[in-house]
C-alpha cells in the first residue's frame, strides 16, 4: 500500500492515513486486525516457497550425486544398501590406486616407467596406449599400485622429474571426479588415525627393525609390513601407526628419503583409514580393524562377494631401482638399474644365512645410531686447494638454512704415507638436533656445488665426540 508523493518516492506506512488520502473510510479495528493476519499468511508463504525451493535444489544435487555414485556401480546387479556402499568404497580404492603418466619419451618402455615408479609400492599393472600404425606408444600411461598410498606418495613425488630427458607429467586419472565424494570421505577417516606408509624396505629388514628405527619419533601402536601369501615375505611395505599425530608428521618429515640399508625409504601419511583393501591376488587384506571402524567386520562380508575393481593389463618389467627424486634439485639420468646379488652355493646355505643375520643386524644398529646422531658429513664437496680461512663460515651459513649449527670440522684425510699421496676432504657439521640433520642431508645430497657433486649422509655421534673422523 505504497503512495508516491511529487515524484519522490515518498511514503505513507499507515492504513489510516492511506485510506483517508485515497478518500476511503478508515479500517476499523477487525478490518486491520484482518490485514495483519493477511500480512502475516502472504510473508509465511513467501518463507515456505523459499524453503520448498531449497529443498528441491538439495534433491537435485542429491540425486546428481546418486547418479555419479551410480556410474562406479554399473555391472554390479542388485546389491544390498550395505554392499552397494561396500562397492563403492572398493572403486573409489581402485581408482585412488592409479596415477596418470605424460610426456614419456618415445623409445622409453614399460620397463623404464616400472623402475621408475616401483619405489612407492608394488605395482599390479602397467597400461600404456600404444599406436597401431606407428608401433610407438602415444606418451601417456597409467600406473595401478596396490595401495592408494604408494600412488599418492609417486603424485607428490615424481611430477616434473626428469625421465629420458624430459620432465614427466604425473596426475590423477580424469575419472576421478566421480568418487570424489568418497575419497573425501575416506580421507576424513584417516585422520582419526596417526599412520604413515612406509616404502622402499630392504627385503633383509623385519617388522621389528623398522619399528627399532622410527620408535625414536614416538611410541607406536603397531608396526606391520605386509606380506606375500604364499611365501611370507614382507612386499617392501607397510604401515605404522603412533599414538601421537606429532609423531607420525615428524616421522614424515625426517624419514622420507632416508638411506635405510642401501635403499632410501618412501614415506608418507596415509590417506585411507586402516579397511579391507582388495589384494593383488584379488582376496582380501584387514589391517587393524579398531572400534572406530565405520564398517567393521560386516563390511568385509559383504565385499568377499565382489568383483575385483577394474584393472589394466598386466605388463611385463623388470624390477630395477630408482634414485631418489629430491625437490628443487637437478633430475639428471634419474633411473639407475640395481643388479641383484648372485644366490650363495646350496652347500653353504645355512653358513650364508647365519652370516647374513649377524650382518644385518649389526647394519640395522649402525643405522639406528646413525639416526640418532646430530652429525653430517659432506665428502667432495671441495678440494685441498679450495681450503681457506673462510671455508667454515661458507658451510655454516649455508648449513643454517637447515638448522642451528653447533660446529664445523674441515678434516684432510691423507690416502697414504707418500709426500704426494692424495688427500681427501671430509666437512663435519654437528647440528642441535637430530631432525636439523637430516633435513641438511636430504638437501645437500648429490647436489651440485663448485663443479663437485657432493655426497652428504649422517656420521655416528659417538665416533664424532671421539674424534674419531676416519670412517
Amino acid at each position: 500500500m505504497l503512495v508516491m508523493e511529487n515524484g519522490q518516492g515518498n511514503t505513507t506506512t499507515t492504513t489510516t492515513t492511506t485510506t483517508t488520502r485515497l478518500g476511503l473510510p478508515p479500517l476499523t479495528p477487525d478490518q486491520q486486525e484482518a490485514l495483519q493476519k493477511a500480512k502475516k499468511y502472504a510473508m509465511e508463504q513467501s518463507i515456505r516457497n523459499v524453503l520448498v525451493r531449497q529443498t528441491m535444489a538439495q534433491q537435485q544435487q542429491q540425486q546428481l550425486s546418486g547418479l555419479q555414485m551410480a556410474s562406479l556401480s554399473v555391472g554390479l546387479g542388485d546389491l544390498s544398501p550395505l554392499q552397494s556402499v561396500a562397492a563403492q568404497r572398493q572403486r573409489a580404492l581402485a581408482i585412488m590406486c592409479r596415477v596418470y603418466v605424460g610426456s614419456i619419451y618415445y623409445e622409453l618402455g614399460e620397463d623404464t616407467i616400472r623402475q621408475a615408479f616401483i619405489p612407492f609400492g608394488p605395482i599390479k599393472s602397467i597400461d600404456m596406449s600404444w599406436d597401431s600404425v606407428t608401433m610407438k606408444h602415444k606418451g601417456f600411461a597409467f600406473v595401478e599400485y596396490e595401495t592408494p598410498e604408494a600412488a599418492q606418495l609417486a603424485l607428490d613425488q615424481m611430477n616434473s622429474v626428469v625421465l629420458g630427458g624430459r620432465n614427466i607429467k604425473v596426475g590423477r586419472p580424469s575419472n576421478i571426479g566421480q568418487a570424489q565424494p568418497i575419497i573425501e570421505q575416506l580421507a576424513e577417516e584417516a585422520r582419526a588415525f596417526n599412520r604413515i606408509y612406509v616404502a622402499s624396505v630392504h627385503r633383509d629388514l623385519s617388522d621389528g627393525d623398522i619399528r627399532s628405527v622410527f620408535e625414536a619419533f614416538g611410541k607406536i601402536k603397531s608396526c606391520m609390513l605386509a606380506r606375500e601369501p604364499t611365501t611370507g615375505r614382507h612386499k617392501s611395505y607397510g604401515y605404522i601407526e603412533y599414538e601421537k599425530p606429532q609423531s607420525a608428521v615428524d616421522a614424515v618429515a625426517s624419514m622420507n628419503l632416508f638411506d635405510l640399508g642401501g635403499q632410501y625409504l618412501r614415506v608418507g601419511k596415509a590417506v585411507t583409514p586402516p579397511v579391507p583393501l582388495i589384494t593383488a591376488s584379488g582376496g582380501l587384506a584387514a589391517a587393524n580393524f579398531t572400534g572406530q571402524d565405520p564398517m567393521g567386520a560386516s563390511v568385509l562380508r559383504a565385499l568377499a562377494g565382489l568383483p575385483q575393481g577394474v584393472m589394466a593389463a598386466q605388463a611385463p618389467g623388470v624390477i630395477t631401482g630408482v634414485t631418489p627424486a629430491r625437490t628443487g634439485l637437478p633430475q639428471v639420468a634419474l633411473v639407475n638399474p640395481v643388479l641383484a646379488t648372485p644366490p650363495a652355493p646350496k652347500v653353504e646355505e645355512d653358513t650364508a644365512n647365519k652370516r647374513q643375520q649377524v650382518d644385518g643386524q649389526h647394519d640395522i644398529n649402525k643405522i639406528f645410531r646413525n639416526r640418532q646422531s646430530r652429525v653430517m658429513v659432506l665428502r667432495n664437496m671441495v678440494g685441498q686447494d679450495d681450503i681457506d680461512d673462510d671455508l667454515e663460515g661458507e658451510v655454516t651459513e649455508e648449513c643454517g638454512k637447515f638448522g642451528q649449527v653447533k660446529r664445523v670440522v674441515i678434516y684432510q684425510e691423507r690416502q697414504g704415507e707418500e709426500e704426494d699421496a692424495a688427500v681427501i676432504i671430509k666437512i663435519f657439521v654437528e647440528f642441535c638436533h637430530t631432525a636439523e640433520m637430516n633435513r641438511a642431508v636430504r638437501a645437500l645430497d648429490r647436489r651440485w656445488f663448485g663443479g663437485r657433486k657432493v655426497a652428504a649422509e649422517a656420521y655416528e655421534q659417538e665416533r664424532f665426540e671421539n674424534n674419531d673422523l676416519s670412517a
